[in-house]
């Protein structure tokens, strides 16, 4: 902890240093405060306080012409502590760096450096090309860690564009990932992106990394001690009135511990705002995730449908839900949000109704706590 504090207040002051001596047009501080409280009256009684604090350091500067050099450093400081049937309490606090990073860009490119954000696709409540984030739509602020990676994009005038990406030094899970990746091996990909005459655009994407098995379960079951991934995917989004689109991801790895090495995930989604009101936006998404031998035979997995409704009650105050129906378990999972917005200040209180035993999100942890039924109230700070 005391290691990390140092390391974030130095880069803190060199970069505050750089802002200076650069006297960038374009720089500033920003912060945002949350708290929450979430209660669980599903056996055992679980009670969770917490508090997050991520302020923000942003600067671009011109350099010639049309080249410009940004940069971007946050902090990501928290602790909660959870009450369990009102006799054990965890508590957990951390501070580490959320966003840290350089980019040169022109008029058709940009380069990006550092701890970032890497997120593409069509598809918001279930996505198959959830590779490097953990999004989870349910979270209003939209919160993910980033990855240590490089980042090339160059936009063709016909709107085509390609992405090329390396990360590095990354430990945890990322995305639908079960194993980590080995920190100490680069993983490398790309994404060529074109237009579809006026109505969209699709895509193609690739990633290779080397993952580990030390710290899982894997960990018994064999003597290798990594393994290796491929991971190739085609999306597509069309505006035809209603908007279309689709994800599906077929991922490889040669696991020695069972002969099941494929995994295949599919989203087919659609969205459309009706005319009542102030405008109600809807949103349905039907997902898959199957896990086979072979690439395209059939196996085991699971299937989910979901439906996000979103209404602007008025100018402050916003209404959505979301609910997910799991075919293969015959389940339902619901969640509510009521926001309103003051100025600087967001409030929000949600409720969720789902299943003891949780089967979406694994991922993303913490899945525990919203199992069964509750509510949650949040307050955010934004400055």
């Amino acid at each position: 902890m005391k290691s990390k504090l140092v390391y974030i207040l130095i880069v803190l002051l060199f970069l505050t240093s750089f802002l200076n001596e650069v006297k960038a047009q374009d720089k500033g501080f920003s912060e945002q405060l949350i708290g929450w409280l979430t209660i669980n009256p599903d056996d055992p009684f679980k009670t969770q306080l917490g508090m997050r604090y991520i302020p923000s350091i942003i600067a671009n500067q011109k350099i010639k012409n049309d080249l410009f050099l940004g940069l971007e450093m946050s902090v990501n400081a928290y602790g909660n502590g959870l009450l369990y049937a009102f006799d054990s309490l965890e508590s957990n606090a951390e501070i580490k760096p959320y966003r840290l990073w350089v980019r040169f860009s022109g008029k058709q490119f940009e380069v990006r450096a550092g701890l970032q954000k890497i997120n593409f696709g069509s598809a918001t409540i279930l996505r198959p090309l959830m590779w490097f984030d953990k999004m989870d739509p349910r979270d209003p602020l939209q919160l993910t860690d980033g990855v240590y990676s490089v980042l090339g994009r160059y936009y063709f005038l016909n709107n085509a564009n390609i992405w090329l990406w390396g990360l590095y030094g990354n430990s945890d899970t990322k995305g639908w990932e079960v194993f980590p990746s080995n920190k100490k091996k680069a993983e490398v990909g790309g994404r060529i992106q074109l237009p579809v005459s006026t109505i969209g655009e699709i895509a193609t994407s690739y990633h290779y990394r080397d993952g580990i098995f030390d710290g899982t379960f894997a960990d018994t079951l064999t003597d290798r001690k990594e393994f290796s991934e491929n991971r190739y995917s085609i999306d597509g989004k069309f505006d035809l009135g209603i908007g279309l689109w689709f994800e599906g991801t077929l991922i490889h790895q040669n696991l020695n511990f069972t002969d099941i090495d494929y995994s295949r995930l599919l989203n087919i989604g659609t969205d459309y705002t009706f005319g009542v009101g102030n405008g109600l936006t809807a949103i349905a998404e039907y997902f898959t995730y199957q896990s086979s031998t072979n690439p395209f035979e059939s196996g085991t997995g699971i299937n989910f449908g979901a439906m996000h409704i979103s209404y602007p009650v008025s100018i402050i105050s916003n209404l959505s839900a979301i609910v997910y129906y799991d075919f293969t378990n015959k389940n339902f999972y619901r969640f509510i949000n009521c926001s309103w917005t003051y100025d600087k200040w967001v409030f929000y209180i949600m409720g969720f109704w789902n299943p003891d035993k949780f089967q979406i999100y694994q991922n993303i942890g913490n899945t525990n706590l919203y199992s069964g039924y509750g509510a949650q109230v949040m307050v955010v700070f934004n400055n």
